[in-house]
This record gives C-alpha cells, sequence and structure tokens, in this order.
C-alpha cells in the first residue's frame, strides 16, 4: 500500500475522531480546529496518492463535514456534558420547579372565596391581609379604604382581583 493512502486514510479518520471527542471535551472549538487541519491534510495526501482518491476525500470532507456539524449541533445540547456547559436544568430539576409551579398555582385558587382585611388603600391597587399574609391585590371597585373587608373573587399566578365584602 502507498503510504500516501495510508497517511490520507488516518489522516481522514483522526478527523472524524476528534470531532467525535468535540461533543465531550469542551475546548472553546480548538478540537475542531484541529480537526479540520487533519482533514485538509488527508485530503492533500490522498490529491498526492492519486486525482481520484483526492476528489473522493474533497467531496467528502465538503459534504461530510458540514454535515457532521450540523448534527453536532443538533445532538450536543442533549449530551451530559452539554447541559452541563449550558446550564439547562436537568429533568429532576424540571419536575421539582413545575410541581413547585403547581402548588403556587393551588394556593392561590384557594384564596378565591376568602375575605381579607385591607392593608393600604386600594387606588385600586394595594395590600391586603388575608389569613395572617400579605398579598399584593387589584380591586374591582377604584377605591377601598385601609380596615375595609373585602373577597377575593379571582386568582391566578400574575394578580389577585378583590371586591369590598
Amino acid at each position: 500500500m502507498d503510504p500516501m493512502l495510508v497517511w490520507g486514510l488516518v489522516l481522514m479518520g483522526s478527523a472524524v475522531l476528534l470531532l467525535v471527542v468535540e461533543l465531550f471535551v469542551p475546548s472553546g472549538g480548538i478540537i475542531s480546529i484541529t480537526s479540520a487541519v487533519l482533514a485538509i491534510a488527508g485530503v492533500v495526501c490522498l490529491w498526492r496518492y492519486d486525482t481520484m482518491a483526492g476528489l473522493g476525500g474533497a467531496l467528502s470532507v465538503m459534504v461530510l463535514g458540514p454535515a457532521a456539524i450540523a448534527f453536532m449541533v443538533k445532538v450536543w445540547p442533549n449530551t451530559p456534558m452539554g447541559r452541563r456547559l449550558i446550564n439547562a436544568p436537568s429533568e429532576e430539576e424540571v419536575f421539582a420547579q413545575r410541581q413547585q409551579e403547581e402548588q403556587q398555582r393551588n394556593q392561590r385558587l384557594a384564596l378565591i372565596g376568602k375575605e381579607g382585611k385591607v392593608v393600604t388603600d386600594l387606588r385600586p391597587i394595594g395590600l391586603v391581609e388575608i389569613e395572617g399574609q400579605r398579598y399584593e391585590v387589584l380591586s374591582e371597585t377604584h377605591f377601598v379604604p385601609a380596615g375595609s373587608r373585602v373577597k377575593v373573587t379571582q386568582a391566578d399566578m400574575s394578580q389577585l382581583k378583590v371586591r369590598q365584602a
């Protein structure tokens, strides 16, 4: 076997191997650049061996290289290393956050129909104390003086609506 063919194939294989390594080892692109240099050197060796081998190597680098990079960009964020580097929450963290949001939503919905005391004048926004806890609320009427009793009529995660009791 001709040494140029062997070197060309070894360099091309090394370039592919380094692209795979780049998925798991954060290098700031240094491994990818090294992979590109090895691929170009492999193509040069293949051209020196034979024109058809060089043409095949060049076409494979021009077609498979961008396809491999696009695949890496799509797959990499889903790897453990990719998730850590982009600081994506784990599945357990997402599940815990969803449970906490659901619990908060249920607590807010449980306030519907409860009565409280106005702490600050509602013009139409102000503070109301319900069961010992203070909430910022929106009055359905324009003004409710401090000390009045109000009843919660609507609740969602962003606001509570009250009307004078």
